[in-house]
This record gives C-alpha cells, structure tokens and sequence, in this order.
C-alpha cells in the first residue's frame, strides 16, 4: 500500500504540479478516488502544462486532466480538441465540440473552429462541417482569414470544390495559406489547370508564396506535362530561394522526370545532400513510368543500403517495376517484406502486389489477396477485374464485375474496357452490347478509354460497320487512342488502304501518333503489301516522332519483309536489331520461308528457333513440310522422326462456340462434350449428303478436321 502510495504521488507531481501541494486531492488520488480540485488554479499554468501532455502524445493523461478541471476556457478547449484531431480520433473530436458548444461559460472563437473544421474535413464529415459554415456565416467568423481558409480546405477534401472555390472568392481577406488550400484542392481534384490559373492570380497578386505552394502548382504541371510552366516556377523559386527546399526540390525532380526530362530529375536529386523517402520514391517511380524498371530496382537497392526507410509508395513502385518485368520472385520477396514491415493494409501496396501477381499469371494469389482486404477502392477491383480479363477468363472477369456493382464503387471506364477487350479477344458479341448498353446508362460511352475498348470489340467480333459509327461519333475527341482502335480494326479486316488512310488524316490534323498506332499502321501495310510505305513509317518512327522503336515494331517490318518474299533483308533485320532475338521473329521468318520454299534461310530459322524452343513441334512440322514440297523426301523424315524422338505432338486448335449463356470449346477429336452423341449425329448426316465422299475412311477423315 505504501508504495502504491509513493507511485501515485510520484505520478500526480510529474502530471500536475500546480495541485501537488493539495492535500485533499492528493488523498483522493491515493486512495483511488476520482480528484476534484477544489483550490485557486493558474488556468495559464493549467493550459500550459495540458499543451505539453497532447505535444508528447500523452493524449490520456491531458484528457484525466481535462475531465477533472473545476473550470476551462477558450484555450484548454482547443488545445484538448486539437489532440485527438492530431490522433485521428476525429469522432471525439466533434464530440468534445458540441460539449463546448453548449458551455456557457466559454465563447466559439476563429482558433477552435479551424480546428473543427480541419476534423471536418479529414473525416469526410460533410454535414457536421456545412452545419458549421452556417453557423460562421450567422456570426461573421466566416469573414476570419483562419475560419475562411479552414472552410474551403474542408470542402476540398470532402470533393466540394465548388463550394470550396465560392468559399474562397468571398473572402474579404487571403493570406498564403487561402491560397495555398484553393490551389491544392483543385489539384487534387484533378482539375490541375484551374490550380495552376489560380496560382498565376496568386502571384500576379503579390501575394508571398512559400514552399508549400510552389510544390502544389509544380504538381498540377507535372500532372498535364506543362514543362514550359514549370520551368518558369523554377525560376521563381529559385529567386526566392527556395529551390534548395527539399519539399520543392522534391516536386521539381518530379516534374522534370514526368514531363519526359529525367537527366534533370537525376540531377536535382544527386545534388540532395540528405535525399527523403519522397525523393527516393520520386526517382523510382519516375524510371517505373517511362518503362526502365530494370533502373527502379537499382535505385530501389541503393536506397535500403542507405538509411532511408521505404514507406508504402516506395514499395507500391518498386513492385510495379517487378510487375512490368514479370519478375515475380522478385515481388514476392518484396511481398514477404512488406507483410514483416505491417505495410500489407495499404491500398497502394495492395493494388500493386494483385497487379504483379496477375501479370505473372497467378491469378489464384492475386483473388486471394483480394479476398483478404479489409478495404478495397475502385482501383483494387479493377486490377482484379483487368488480371481475369488479360488472361482471357471472360467467367471471372463478368463474375468479379457483378461483384463489383453489387457491393463496391461504381465501375468506372478502366475495369469495363478490362471487360470490354475479354468480349473482344473471345468475340462474344451479346455481351459486348450489354457493356455497351450500361456504358450508356452510366454517362461513360464519351471517355476515350471506353470508346476504343467499344470500337476494338466490335471490330473483333466481326461488326466493323458499328466500329466505324462509333469511331465517328468519337473523331472529334482528337484521341489518338480512339484513332489507333479504329486503325488497327481495319488492318484486322484486310482494309489495308483504308488504315494507311485513315493514318495520314490524323497527321494532317496534328494529331502524333504514339507507339500502339504504329503497330497498327505496320501491320496494315504488312497484309496489304505496302512494302515500301511500311519501311518508310518504320524509319519516321525514331527519325521524325522520337519514338524508340519496340521489339513489335521489328517484328511488324519483318513480317513485312517476309510476307514480300525479300527473305535476306529479313534475316538481316533480325539480327541487326537492338532487342532480345525471340523465338517469335525468328518463326515469323522461318515462315516465310516455308511459303517461299527457301530452305537455306529456313534451315538458319528453324535452327534459331530451336535453340530458344527445342521442344516447339510446329518449327519441326515446318521443316519437314518446307522438305518436302522441295523434294528433299530424305531430310523431311529426318525432321519427322526427330520430332517423334522427342515425344513431340503438334497442338491441336481449339475453338468455341457461345450458345446462351454457355460457351462449349471443342478440339478435333473430341468427345467429352455433354452432347457429343447429337453433335457427331448431325456431322454424319452433313457428310452422308456429301456427294463427293467416297467411303467411310473419307467420312471419319472429314469428321476429325471438322
């Protein structure tokens, strides 16, 4: 008892100082009793020593003595409020509000309600906060520089920008922090030119500019590629002197990587002396967007051998590039950190490890993953939604889609074009229209994302008149995805001079195609036999749009090549190119050698082919039909015998027919179909009115390949 005793004293010295020399209080602390303070306090003291308890996060000591203060004022009120705002205990927050509402003894003043409005505002708490703005407009404290500037803020987080922007343009007064809040917002909001015009306004103004408001506008320019922009707040910040901030250094390297300048990026960030997790991540994000994934992991290294802790945006960008790479051990490594750090709950690492998984085709992690999340946005159902539909699993993908309607976000264009482009590779018309027709319901038919998943899956699925309606509808969006779409449904139809057409109309237009455009224009001009247009695109590529010529680029000019009979120029190109030699342009030649009967070149092709694949019976089919059709009977069934050396069987096609609401896929040969009995029924009567068959071995010959 005696040292609990002496425990309880030592404890109300240490908290209460101004009380110690009180003995009832003390015998009531002693003896485990609620205190009641029943003397003549400092309430500066009492304030004081309370700010000092919610500063070192003592927030249940501060609250004891606030419960037991005989009397409070204006300050003991807020800086109590200000601590659980601080701890995200916003729900408190407002409560201990309300009970100082109604205290009389104590008046509202501007400091408490920024600090209710900021909970406001985090909390999403949308109808305590306008209750609020109508009681700072019955007042007048609306017209404080604090509550105007707390009040636009907590519209801008809770998505209310125009109330935010009304907010702010009523303001009799602004001051940096106003400004500053109207710019983030908007920014955040997306709507980064309104920011960035605000923020001209701001500095045509006079207005100071710190160095939070510089980074926000360098934001906004990062965000829609304004470089010229940028590089005049450049200028400004450097004039004041605040270039070597390291919150601004932070966003001008970001600009510069996302506006396509990553030498300055780099540079700003090797002239950091102690760089932040936030220049870390900026660098390795930044190699993730403009596709050197192999340089994300490399900087990734470099940071954990510093004394830079990764956060989870670090780890969301480093598992993207893991991703890309289709390095899966690699991610999973980074997954088993990432749970051992207690980072797994963040939606960003989340999103990132279900897109690694799916990209390296285990689907089964990635739905598990899913599963397991406690909370998911709309970017964890789309990944999930996109991982089905990449790997042509229509069931799941409709299945994870009307999960999503039922008990998640609204869908938004990115997970129904993942579904538009499975009813397009699977050519399943019926299901396509029902997108169609909820895409319309929705207000989303005018996105670009979702206009070219539209035109690609009419297009595959047979129906390019639709395509070309809803190409029309869309052509003056000036998108030039919208336009590659519609390119490439005319080169998959043998439309040849109508893509190459449509192609140079949107060069006169101004319009720059980009990477995926090019494909589709090469492969036009490839089945059409534009030999030498499609060299002469394919040298403009680098040449004249600066763009790096991917390995599809080859691989399109050599099916050109190929496809025209010039076999030698082919090779040449192959082993000319700057990208890793797959087995796919090496079997796109030894193709055309087989149409050419060249069997020199393919005999080189095949030999290619083999050292990358040994086990690929179509290059040994080939071979051995390239053989005979030259006469070369000998060599032929030296091809054949060491295919069945190997114990190599060609791979039989598969196609698929949709009936209802059922696709039934069927294989030459098989008869595990529920009604393969009916099925063969009707093929035998097809063949028995066959007037050209001549006996059964005939029928059963016609029946296998059918």
């Amino acid at each position: 008892m005696a040292c609990l005793l002496r425990s309880r004293l030592k404890l109300l010295r240490n908290l209460y100082p101004f009380v110690a020399q009180n003995f009832q209080t003390v015998a009531q602390i002693a003896v485990g009793s609620p205190p009641t303070i029943q003397c003549n306090i400092d309430i500066f003291e009492v304030n004081a020593e309370l700010k000092h308890l919610v500063k070192s996060g003592r927030l249940c000591d501060a609250n004891r003595l606030f419960d037991n203060l005989p009397t409070r004022d204006e300050v003991t009120w807020t800086t109590i409020i200000s601590g659980y705002v601080a701890s995200f205990e916003f729900s408190k927050a407002l409560s201990l509000f309300s009970s100082m509402y109604v205290d009389h003894q104590v008046r509202l003043d501007p400091f408490v309600l920024s600090v209710v409005l900021k909970a406001c505002g985090l909390s999403f708490n949308d109808r305590f906060g306008e209750l609020l703005h109508g009681y700072t407009v019955k007042t007048g404290f609306v017209n404080s520089v604090f509550v105007g500037s707390s009040l636009l803020d907590m519209y801008m987080k809770i998505g209310k920008t125009l109330n935010g922007c009304k907010v702010f343009d009523e303001m009799p007064i602004r001051n940096v922090v106003s400004w500053t809040a109207i710019i983030t917002g908007l920014v955040h909001a997306g709507h980064n030119h309104q920011g960035l015009s605000y923020f001209s306004d701001m500095w045509r103004g006079g207005e100071h500019c710190d160095s939070y408001t510089f980074a926000i506008a360098l934001k906004a320019c990062a965000v829609i590629g304004a470089l010229n922009h940028g590089r005049e707040i450049h200028t400004q910040a450097m004039k004041n002197g605040l270039d070597t901030s390291l919150h601004v250094t932070n966003s001008l390297s970001a600009m510069y990587n996302k506006c396509g300048k990553l030498n300055y990026g780099l540079c700003l960030f090797g002239k950091m002396e102690t760089p932040d997790v936030v220049s870390w991540t900026n660098v390795i994000a930044s190699y993730v967007q403009m596709g050197r994934d192999e340089n994300a992991i490399t900087e990734f290294l470099r940071m954990r051998e510093s004394e830079v802790r990764p956060n989870e945006y670090t780890f969301a960008a480093v598992v993207s590039a893991c991703a890309s790479l289709a390095r899966t051990k690699w991610g999973e490594q980074l997954h088993a950190h990432v749970l051992r750090l207690g980072l797994s709950g963040s939606l960003s690492v989340s999103n990132s490890i279900m897109t690694m998984y799916s990209k390296g085709g285990d689907l089964d992690s990635s739905s598990v993953l899913f599963n397991g999340m406690k909370v998911r946005d709309v970017v964890s159902w789309s990944t999930v939604i996109a991982g089905y539909a990449q790997s042509g699993c229509a069931d799941e993908t409709f299945e994870f889609l009307s999960r999503m309607r039922r008990n998640g976000p609204k869908p938004t264009e990115f997970a129904l074009a993942s579904v538009l482009s499975v009813c397009a590779n699977m050519a399943i018309l019926e299901q396509g229209k029902q997108i169609h027709a909820h895409v319309l319901s929705v207000g989303l038919d005018h996105t670009s994302m979702v206009q070219s998943g539209l035109i690609n899956m009419y297009s595959k699925c047979g129906s390019l008149e639709e395509s070309e309606k809803l190409f029309l509808e869309a052509e003056k969006n000036d998108d030039i995805v919208t336009w590659t779409s519609m390119i490439n449904g005319y080169a998959e139809h043998g439309q040849s001079v109508r893509a190459v057409e449509l192609f140079e109309k949107l060069l006169k237009l101004g319009l720059r195609p980009d990477s995926v455009t090019f494909i589709g224009v090469l492969t036009a001009c490839s089945h059409g036999g534009l030999v030498e247009l499609g060299l002469e695109y394919f040298d403009s590529i680098e040449k004249k749009y600066g763009i790096s010529r991917s390995k599809e680029h080859y691989g399109c000019v050599i099916d050109l090549l190929c496809r025209a009979g010039r076999l030698g120029e082919a090779e040449g190109l192959i082993r000319s190119m700057p990208h890793k030699r797959d087995d796919v342009v090496w079997s796109s030649l030894l193709r055309g050698c087989r149409a050419r009967g060249d069997v020199e070149c393919g005999e080189r092709a095949a030999e290619e082919v083999i050292k990358l694949d040994p086990n690929c019976a179509g290059t040994h089919i080939t071979m051995a039909n390239l053989y005979a059709a030259k006469g070369k009977w000998v060599e032929a069934g030296m091809a054949r015998k060491m295919m069945k050396s190997k114990g190599l069987m060609k791979e039989p096609g598969w196609s698929w027919i949709k009936i209802m609401d059922s696709v039934s896929a069927f294989v030459a040969g098989d008869r595990s179909h529920p009604q393969a009995h009916d099925i063969y029924s009707v093929l035998g009567l097809i063949v028995s009115e066959d007037h050209d068959a001549k006996d059964d071995d005939d029928d059963d010959l016609v029946i296998h390949f059918l």
